[in-house]
Parts: structure tokens; sequence; C-alpha cells
């Protein structure tokens, strides 16, 4: 069965908790749930990692080369993540990137992204609904499975 990669980057382990005024009360298995669902027409499974660790996040990109495509929450690695950034240009299935909060209202250093450039879109401050979004996205920009 063809799949999805979830892929969230560190401290996302800890939605639901972390930080609630900022990235909501929905965790990151109830997240997985809604993209599950949302995939679930095309016959996808949803194959969720999260990882805190950069080079961690790089290794499950290499071994889920064969995914349809993904949905990546690479949190504060899309500022300075460079060997993500590489590891997401090598990554050939189409790719949503995903931020729970509008990074743009907040801090100056969040306003730039290294790997947003190399998405196939980009879905931010629609907190959870934006993983569901992209999933949605997803189903339409891969022709087949």
């Amino acid at each position: 069965m063809s799949h999805v990669l979830l892929l969230n980057g560190p401290n996302l382990g800890t939605l639901g908790t972390r930080q609630p005024e900022i990235y909501g009360t929905t965790t990151l298995a109830e997240i997985e749930d809604m993209v599950a669902g949302e995939v679930a027409a095309r016959g996808w499974k949803v194959v969720s990692e999260q990882r805190n660790g950069e080079g961690e996040l790089i290794e499950l990109l290499q071994e889920h080369s064969e995914s349809v495509g993904a949905i990546v929450n690479p949190g504060a690695l899309m500022i300075a993540g460079w060997g993500l950034r590489d590891a997401l240009a090598d990554f050939t299935p189409p790719w949503i990137e995903v931020h729970l909060s509008n990074v743009w209202a907040r801090e100056d250093f969040r306003h730039t992204s290294v790997t947003a450039p190399l998405a196939a879109g980009v879905v931010m401050g629609m907190g959870a609904l934006g993983y569901r979004l992209a999933g949605h996205a997803l189903t339409r920009l891969v022709t087949a499975s």
C-alpha cells in the first residue's frame, strides 16, 4: 500500500500541551488520524514520524523516499536546518510544508525558511487543520500512486 510520510521536527511530539495558546490543543496522534482520513480515499496510509534531531529527520526522509508524498513540519529547523534542507531537495515526491502558527505574525527570526522554497506548497497559521489541508493538497498533486 502506498503511503504518505507525515514528518514532524523538534518539539512537535508535545503537541496538545506545548504552548496551547500558539499551537492549539490537538495532539500529534489526532493530527495523524485527520491526515489518514484525508488520504484514505486514494488508498494511502500515513506513516507518522516525529524526531527532535535533524539527523534523524534526514534519515527518515531517505528511508521513505518511495512515499507518494510527504507533509513536513520542520519546526524551528525551517530557520537554519541546512542538512534537512538538502535532504528535502533530494526527496523527489511532492511534499507540503506545514506550520501550525502563522510564522509571519511571530518573532522576526521566524520569517525566513530555508526549507519552504523547496516545497510544493506551504500551509501556515491554520492550526491542526493545516495538516488536513496539506493531505488534501497531496491527493490532488499526486497523479498516480
